[in-house]
């Protein structure tokens, strides 16, 4: 038989990790995914042990090798793509945690972003050069916090032993030897999500780290998306190359080929994140969204950048609605629940758990339901859930259309949460445009295996990705609009309440930045 050509794909999300295998058409061919814990030990806190993020992602690619019919010798080379932002600092002669993960929509930094804001005059002050607006959902806002609260940090920093990454860099230093030669890099996309990578150069920018006193030799080296970074050093896959590294919500972007200038998709999982190409050029908004870059498919070639809308949370609305309050047992019953209701009842869920991001940036936020009555039921509540998907990335797509001075005709879905048609269908008719679904839902981890796919030859170039996947259009699904009537005025007003308890924090508030 002819050579089996696959590609592997680590995929470490935020509430799991997986590992998939694709074939040189695009088809999954193996799949094992495992939960770890997630750990909140105060509100707005979150974390998870980096260990388990590794012995998870470890787990799923044991168990893909020994079930399936996939032989070591079909495989190219391994791609990862990752939860984002998520924070780890280790130590580099004993490989050992030096603290929790600290996560992506952890807003424990919320009080340190205000106090730097207030010093350097704008929460837009670094936008210019990284990107982003000051917020806590930025790695460099976390690391500050470590090395200001956490001894074992400043310690590990003075005897330069301390490492930092994002759990791309720890799960490739990890995985390439550890504390035997383990690799400590990064790619553009991850970098850029730090708040300490300057756009223009992709690389470290001294400025910043000199103002939030960031020790510059903690960082990793920066690389591009796709390219040869090491090999496994032991494991299932001793001596397999790993030669993609990219943001879970870039690799999306690849995933659903969006290659071109332009180019949007959204994905909906932990959180909600939309995501446009512009190309070579570095877009500035002026409404609310990040600047980040898109992928570098190679180190020899041009970096695309995108504008992005990010919401924290979508997917764990969810599981908060099926492990903090009970109302369903599994994920997936939420759908029918929703169904049974004609609407929400007036009903409006502000998820704002952890403080709101795209496009208001209020760490300080807290959830909401509203316009509870004797008539309300749990439906009422699961439909309001799926309805603030929907309303929150209306609000990011109004704000994108408004930067990019176009109008948004159709949106590319994926993400676990898109298998409920419900939510599909509430979306179209939220934003009054079609909204189309791939048949494979596995973007991500597509998008890491392609880019690990291109650095060795699997495929030429984008196009050829283009060209050799089995992209049968026809089992796309598509939602068109069947109502304008939605209430987005009530649901901007229902945002609005939120913010109170922000409104009145604020009054009392304009202490010295106190790390400077």
């Amino acid at each position: 038989g002819t050579m089996v050509k696959l590609v592997g794909a680590i995929d470490q999300g935020t509430s799991s990790s997986r590992f998939m295998c694709f074939s040189d058409t695009g088809d999954l061919v193996a799949l094992s995914q495992r939960e770890f814990r997630s750990i909140s030990p105060h509100p707005g806190w979150l974390e998870q042990d980096p260990l388990e993020l590794l012995e998870s992602t470890v787990k799923c690619m044991e168990s893909v090798m020994s079930q399936h019919d996939v032989d070591l010798s079909d495989i190219v080379s391994v791609g990862i793509a990752n939860q984002r932002e998520t924070t780890i600092v280790w130590d580099k002669t004993t490989g050992k945690p030096l603290y929790n993960a600290i996560v992506w929509s952890d807003s424990r930094t919320a009080d340190l972003c205000s106090e730097l804001e207030a010093k350097v005059g704008s929460k837009l002050f670094f936008q210019k050069s990284c990107g982003l607006p000051i917020s806590p959902y930025f790695s460099a806002m976390k690391l500050r916090w470590l090395i200001t609260n956490c001894e074992e940090v400043r310690k590990a920093i003075k005897n330069r032993r301390c490492l930092f990454g994002t759990v791309d860099t720890w799960l490739i230093w990890n995985l390439t030897g550890g504390i035997n030669g383990g690799i400590h890099v990064s790619d553009v996309t991850n970098a850029s999500r730090t708040m300490l990578m300057n756009l223009q150069t992709c690389s470290w920018d001294l400025d910043i780290c000199r103002i939030l006193d960031i020790p510059v030799e903690i960082l990793p080296e920066i690389r591009s998306s796709s390219e040869i970074y090491g090999k496994f050093s032991s494991g299932c896959l001793k001596g397999i190359r790993i030669a993609g590294c990219i943001g879970d919500q870039q690799a999306a972007m690849i995933g659903q080929m969006c290659f071109s200038r332009g180019d949007i998709k959204n994905t909906y999982g932990t959180g909600c994140f939309m995501l446009m190409n512009t190309g070579t050029d570095i877009t500035l908004s002026q409404h609310g969204l990040l600047t980040t870059v898109c992928f570098q498919l190679g180190a020899d070639q041009p970096v695309f950048y995108a504008v992005e809308g990010s919401i924290a949370v979508a997917g764990s609305a969810v599981k908060w609605l099926r492990d903090n309050l009970g109302i369903i047992n599994h994920s997936s019953e939420i759908e029918q629940l929703a169904s049974s209701v004609e609407n929400t009842g007036g009903v409006f869920f502000v998820p704002a758990f952890s403080g709101l991001l795209a496009p208001h940036w209020q760490p300080d936020a807290r959830g909401l339901i509203c316009g509870l009555s004797f008539f309300s039921t749990k439906s009422h509540i699961a439909r309001a859930v799926l309805e603030a998907c929907c309303f929150q990335t209306r609000e990011v797509v109004e704000a994108m259309e408004a930067d990019a001075e176009t109008k948004i005709e159709s949106i590319k879905v994926d993400g676990g949460m898109t298998a409920n048609n419900l939510l599909c269908q509430l979306q179209a008719d939220i934003i009054g445009v079609n909204v189309v679904r791939p048949s494979m839902l596995e973007t991500t981890a597509l998008g890491a295996a392609i880019c690990a796919g291109l650095a060795c030859n699997v495929w030429s170039s984008p196009d050829e990705v283009m060209r050799k996947f089995s992209s049968d259009t026809s089992s796309n699904s598509i939602f068109r609009p069947r109502t304008t009537n939605c209430s987005f005025e009530d649901w901007k007003n229902a945002v609005k309440l939120t913010f109170a308890k922000v409104e009145a924090k604020m009054e009392g508030k304009s202490r010295a930045f106190s790390m400077m």
